[in-house]
């Protein structure tokens, strides 16, 4: 990794390995946005420059190109070896990213639809005390912030609450 970016030392201590995608894609941009070239990621160059260029759109597309083999490489250099194997020749960023979205994007998606219909349709046991069932809650709800989900605090709490018996509901209501 580059000695440049202190940043980078995120993508050196958790390399993509397939099934950690979101957290190796959310390091990433962070490293990326730092080096102001997060926008390669989403935009492809043209193959080739038109034969009447003007100099100053030449700088345009060559610094565009310098930013894109900067980004790749930061890709490249924070995955496993295997990854890095099948993605070196890969032309650009941009269809790096694209095909890790679209292999690992299925996956998450299904995983945060069941996650979800888990969160929503959980109810506590008989048996089951408040405290095993808040965290229970708070278990399923931490793995959709790490599915990029963002859930504000006050609509976590309502959505434990809906799912206690009423009196345990109105139990954890003077405990909170």
């Amino acid at each position: 990794m580059s000695s440049r970016n202190p940043l980078s030392i995120i993508l050196d201590q958790n390399k993509l390995t397939g099934s950690n995608y979101n957290d190796w894609f959310r390091n990433l941009k962070i490293v990326l946005s730092s080096e102001k070239i997060l926008y390669v990621l989403d935009k492809k160059p043209p193959k080739e420059a038109a034969s009447d260029i003007s100099e100053t759109e030449l700088a345009k597309l060559e610094k565009w190109w310098d930013h894109d083999l900067q980004a790749k490489c930061y890709m490249l250099a924070s995955m496993s070896n295997e990854l890095q194997r099948r993605f070196e020749e890969a032309v650009n960023a941009a269809d790096i990213h694209l095909h890790f979205k679209e292999l690992y994007g299925v996956q998450t998606r299904s995983e945060r639809h069941a996650i979800v219909k888990e969160l929503m349709t959980t109810r506590m046991r008989d048996g089951t005390s408040v405290y095993e069932q808040g965290v229970r809650m708070i278990g399923l709800i931490e793995k959709l912030v790490g599915l990029d989900v963002v859930i504000p605090s006050e609509l976590a709490t309502d959505i434990l609450l809906l799912s206690l018996p009423p009196r345990s509901m109105d139990l954890w209501l003077i405990l909170i």
